[in-house]
């Protein structure tokens, strides 16, 4: 996955035209669990509207055309773009990211341990409203419906905590074992977070640049230039936060 915010600028900069782009990476990815994420892609980019543009599909990413149409055509000061490997869910429209909620989006790399037994407590703990928008079977979209849930809106940094805190109660009340890998990209339209946590310290890859791209900063699961030294790696247990001027950024502990 792979997001920018700063300046207006292609889609295709960051999605198609770097070495280790993310469509490179669709197909040879160095660092993922899987190297080929060829189930759905989507991109969700914010322009004029206070709600973010969207679209995702089922196929492979290097063989849609109009993806590579899209990207090389709009231009945004902020978007977000991932490629799936499935691990939770069917390959399915519903359950590409990144996942839309009024002004959110949202996308995750990483795997929820003992999904099938932790998802009816996890479901049932969402009011209507949100339930309501359960239109996938990922544990992806069910992670982000709970941050919403726990206030994402209002304080990202308790809600990352809380959420965290409420899986491992959940795996411990349901007797299974608390495994969670997830790495989360995610912004309101103004701001561009990101966060890591793993149960046995070993979460997804996250780097981010401010100097590889002019004026901007690109977060994204490995340096799309393909040069190390251009990136920092995201910390773990800490939710990063940059703001719209992109020269400056924050983080807040989120250990549980």
């Amino acid at each position: 996955m792979a997001a920018y915010l700063g300046p207006s600028r292609a889609l295709s900069d960051v999605v198609i035209s770097p070495s280790h782009s993310l469509l490179a990476q669709s197909q040879e990815a160095n660092e993922a669990k899987l190297s080929v994420n060829g189930d759905g892609f989507g991109i969700a980019w914010y322009g004029t509207q206070n709600e973010p543009g969207l679209f995702k599909d089922v196929l492979p990413a290097w063989s849609d055309s109009n993806l590579l149409s899209l990207c090389h055509h709009i231009s945004a000061p902020l978007f977000l773009s991932h490629v799936r490997a499935s691990t939770e869910g069917e390959t399915a429209r519903s359950n590409c990211h990144p996942f839309v909620y009024g002004n959110w989006s949202f996308m995750h790399n990483g795997q929820t341990g003992s999904f099938t037994a932790l998802r009816r407590d996890l479901e049932a703990s969402l009011p209507d409203e949100l339930y309501a928008l359960r239109h996938g079977s990922t544990d992806s979209e069910l992670l982000f419906l709970l941050l919403l849930n726990a206030g994402l809106a209002d304080h990202p940094e308790q809600a990352c905590k809380a959420v965290i805190r409420q899986l491992k109660e959940t795996a411990k009340r349901v007797k299974v074992p608390a495994f969670f890998r997830l790495t989360c990209i995610f912004s309101d339209g103004e701001r561009l977070l990101c966060f890591r946590h793993a149960s046995d310290g070993k979460c997804p890859t996250l780097y981010v640049s401010r100097t590889w791209m002019d004026d901007g900063v690109v977060v994204a699961s490995e340096p799309l230039d393909g040069i190390a030294g251009h990136w920092d790696e995201i910390p773990p247990d800490c939710l990063v936060s940059f703001n719209q001027s992109a020269t400056t950024w924050s983080s807040g502990s989120i250990a549980a």
